[in-house]
């Protein structure tokens, strides 16, 4: 995508990018770069977000990896201040920390009574520390980075927060009730930082990719063989666009959410990027 189309010019700027070893949030940090940000790359998986940093450097920008776990306090406010002695203060932060687990997953969609003495995994089995896990990564890891990160902002024009929300937050999908749940909480938290920072001077927003094909939801999405799940099926269906997206596809919504010329008076919405998947009511 060429930048200039957005006309957003993020030189001097520094951004910090949390889950960015993941496919979409490299392609966030590589989109930044691009734009003219220093990027912060952070990442659980170091090896990972050093690949992509070494990408973004090839490239020509700047960009510097860092290990970090967003649900431990002290070990992000570690990393803020080496990525503030690095790069700078803080201007941009990209909460895309987040994702599922099987033990907060069920194995069917609908529930049946012979399943609860089955070896199927329904309702009644799924385990609480999975769904705290899960409730965990992707609520504290937002608010974990935002503490920390937003620190740096405070007395700064021109500073965004932009969380990833998901389509999970706009009607649970079937199996997966803690994601769901969580997506939806991370909607409601973006909306209640957007005024709570509003007289600090930062815009807090979101977006909400639809179904992107990734290595993380491969085998969810494709038998072995390569053909399409029945999951892949219904989702299809169900997008009228009728197909997964792109990841390059998500770079205007975040470039125009994180420009403050083209959306200055932008706060607290939450841009589905999804085909249409959260328009349409299956007829």
């Amino acid at each position: 995508m060429n930048n200039n189309v957005l006309n957003t010019d993020l030189s001097g700027k520094t951004a910090v990018v949390t889950g960015a070893g993941g496919v979409l949030c490299s392609a966030f940090a590589k989109t930044l770069a691009r734009a003219g940000a220093k990027v912060a790359l952070l990442d659980l998986n170091l090896d990972a977000a050093q690949q992509y940093a070494n990408e973004i450097a090839s490239e020509g920008g700047i960009a510097k990896a860092y290990k970090c776990n967003v649900l431990d306090k002290e070990i992000c406010s570690q990393v803020a201040l080496e990525v503030m002695k690095d790069l700078g203060s803080c201007d941009i932060l990209v909460n895309g920390a987040g994702g599922n687990n099987p033990r907060a997953t069920t194995d069917k969609e609908y529930f049946e009574i012979e399943d609860i003495d089955s070896d199927t995994k329904s309702f009644f089995d799924l385990e609480a520390d999975g769904v705290e896990f899960v409730f965990n990564l992707n609520f504290l890891g937002v608010l974990i980075p935002t503490q920390v990160f937003a620190k740096q902002m405070i007395g700064r024009e021109g500073c965004n927060i932009l969380n990833i929300s998901s389509m999970n937050a706009y009607t649970p999908l079937t199996k997966i009730p803690a994601y769901s749940g969580a997506k939806a909480a991370v909607s409601n938290f973006t909306q209640w930082l957007a005024v709570h920072f509003s007289k600090a001077g930062i815009r807090v927003n979101a977006i909400a990719p639809g179904f992107f094909s990734t290595k993380q939801n491969a085998s969810l999405l494709f038998n072995e063989d390569g053909t399409p799940t029945a999951r892949t099926g219904k989702i299809l269906a169900a997008t009228p666009m009728g197909r997964f997206g792109e990841a390059e596809e998500l770079e205007g919504g975040l470039l125009f959410l994180l420009n403050n010329q083209a959306a200055g008076f932008i706060t607290g919405v939450v841009l589905p990027v999804d085909g249409g998947f959260s328009a349409y009511s299956g007829v």
